[in-house]
């Protein structure tokens, strides 16, 4: 889930929504470690390394002979799995999961010599096996990465505003650990809110939903009726993530998920590639309803959610997702940076006037306002330039980027996405809900056929319009 994102790579970080009070000012923030919240970076737990090869040949024992190879430099597999090649057709391949154990660098360098292809794709790339990071490539694979988690969500610093409410603090760990043991597939969990939680969402809904018709874009006025009468959206009311979820499925295809604490910047746009959106639960402490020093369900559901409910903003956010899919470290923090300026800050263009889109905004009265009433610096969104801005986390920002509509910054991010170092392009495919790395002829004639079969069902509805 994530606040705003990302930052500083190789910095744990944590930020605040930027929802202060009214009477407040950015200086009465408390303050915080630099980066990203819910987004955070830093060294991951998970350390193996999946190969993924096709054999020369077919024959009977074939994978018993492979497999030796691995036995012979002393690699250990923790998972082994054979299926059809998606690069080579009439062939297979196989899948195996290595742990950190042996000399793998050898294992490899001799399994090369015996492979009609091998791809190698790792948790732990400082190596010279000529590895990227790994990625997930099915949906379900967002599992092996939700707990690996960098701050659990009921760990508070010493400046929270509950950090010395043991009442609090027991209700946050109830709903780490609700999330915690969620798995793809399984129904949200539904949680049964206090009657101080639901006061604590009335007046931040009171309040926002009071700037909404005049500050917030036309797509997010838009969606925020149909969350009403579809939802549960009242000031009475805190909506069921499920219900949420359920709601953006139908409309793009995005989905929530419930997450325990802080991931990696990594992690956390990783599922935006599959058009999921980690997402918290619990709320913000009563004793100051209009801050909060990470993202909340306030910050979630008033901020997030409506625009994850529009095709060209859907769009635009899984493209990040999918840039972020086997890129460097540096490049990591370049679309993290992105994702701050746009998906939790951004501004657009509409009728000659500038409206809010941002998460950030959406979800914070006071910035709200600031942004767009006391002639904040507005640059135009090119995320070549947006990816290296510096901004701070303890005082509303100086710089705001605007876009001219969801589509031209879809468009620029694609072009962006395409200056990443790295060896292959992905593709989504929303039938299987997986990722096609797309480094053979076959893949993209494939793609081309497809295309064509597009292009001839657009032709005939033209013909017929």
């Amino acid at each position: 889930m994530m606040g705003k994102t990302s930052s500083p790579i190789h910095i744990e970080m944590k930020k605040k929504q930027l929802s202060e009070e009214v009477s407040g000012s950015p200086k009465d923030v408390p303050k915080l470690m630099p980066g990203g919240n819910y987004i955070k970076t830093g060294k991951d737990s998970a350390q193996s390394t999946c190969i993924l090869f096709a054999p020369l040949g077919e024959e009977i024992g074939t994978l018993a002979k492979y497999l030796a190879i691995f036995q012979k430099h002393g690699v250990n597999l923790s998972h082994i799995e054979s299926r059809p090649s998606t690069k080579v057709p009439n062939k297979y391949e196989f899948m195996v999961e290595c742990e950190p154990s042996g000399d793998l660098g050898e294992a490899v360098c001799e399994l090369k010599d015996n492979c009609e292809y091998l791809n190698i794709i790792s948790r732990d790339y400082r190596d010279n096996i000529g590895t990227v990071p790994w990625f997930p490539r099915r949906i379900r694979d967002l599992d092996r990465f939700a707990n690996q988690i960098l701050s659990y969500g009921s760990e508070l610093d010493a400046d929270h505003p509950g950090f010395t409410d043991p009442v609090y603090r027991a209700r946050r760990k109830y709903f780490a650990d609700i999330a915690y043991n969620y798995r793809h597939g399984q129904k949200l969990p539904h949680v049964d809110y206090t009657k101080e939680e639901i006061e604590t969402w009335g007046k931040v809904f009171r309040q926002l939903t009071t700037l909404y018709p005049t500050h917030a874009c036309k797509e997010h006025n838009h969606v925020f009726p149909l969350l009403v009468e579809n939802c549960g959206y009242r000031e009475d009311n805190i909506p069921q993530l499920e219900d949420v979820s359920n709601f953006l499925k139908d409309c793009t295809g995005f989905t929530l998920r419930p997450v325990a604490g802080l991931l990696s910047s990594r992690d956390f746009l990783a599922g935006l590639a599959f058009r999921v959106f980690h997402s918290t639960q619990y709320i913000r402490h009563p004793s100051k309803p209009f801050y909060t020093p990470e993202p909340d369900v306030c910050h979630e559901l008033l901020g997030h959610a409506p625009l994850f409910a529009d095709p060209e903003f859907a769009n635009f956010s899984q493209q990040i997702g999918l840039a972020s899919l086997g890129a460097p470290d540096d490049y990591i923090e370049k679309l993290a940076t992105c994702f701050w300026f746009t998906v939790e800050f951004g501004l657009c263009r509409e009728n000659d006037q500038v409206k809010a889109y941002g998460a950030g905004l959406l979800s914070s009265y006071g910035e709200l306002q600031y942004a767009l009433e006391e002639k904040a610096e507005i640059r135009p969104f090119e995320p070549a330039k947006t990816a290296l801005q510096k901004y701070p986390i303890t005082e509303y920002q100086p710089i705001y980027y605007v876009a001219e509509d969801f589509e031209d910054a879809k468009e620029k991010m694609i072009k962006y996405a395409a200056t990443i170092p790295k060896g292959f392009s992905v593709r989504y495919d929303p039938y299987t809900q997986s990722i096609e790395v797309l480094d053979s002829k076959p893949q993209i004639q494939r793609l081309v056929n497809n295309i064509h079969m597009e292009v001839a069902v657009l032709t005939d509805a033209l013909r017929k319009l």
